[in-house]
């Protein structure tokens, strides 16, 4: 199998805390053996696992890597419709949450 496993240090790092604090994205992390608490980052591995990976024969892991991330962002994200967006790409559905935010603030 190609995934490495992260280290629980990895998400604890400084490094890591700064660049999240910069970029705005808040650090989350679940309880010690609660399966409910990565429910969705389970159900995000197990989709890319089964639509993606396992449908595809990578040379190396900077390969894998790459294809990977492409196939994220250039169609699960954009393209792939999503039952928790109510049928839209969590793009759109980002798009539209935000709308009727800025609709409902007005």
């Amino acid at each position: 199998m190609l995934q490495q496993p992260i280290e629980l240090a990895e998400y604890t790092a400084t490094d890591y805390a700064k660049a999240c604090k910069r970029l705005g994205v808040p650090q989350s992390m679940g309880r010690v053996g609660c399966a409910l608490d990565n429910a969705a980052a389970e159900a995000f591995n197990s989709t890319i696992k089964v639509e993606y990976i396992h449908r595809q024969r990578f040379r190396t892991r900077a390969e894998a890597r790459i294809k990977i991330a492409t196939w994220i962002v250039g169609f699960y994200n954009v393209r792939r419709r999503h039952s928790a967006c109510d049928g839209m790409s969590p793009v759109d559905y980002e798009h539209f949450i935000a709308e009727a935010r800025r609709a409902q603030a007005a």
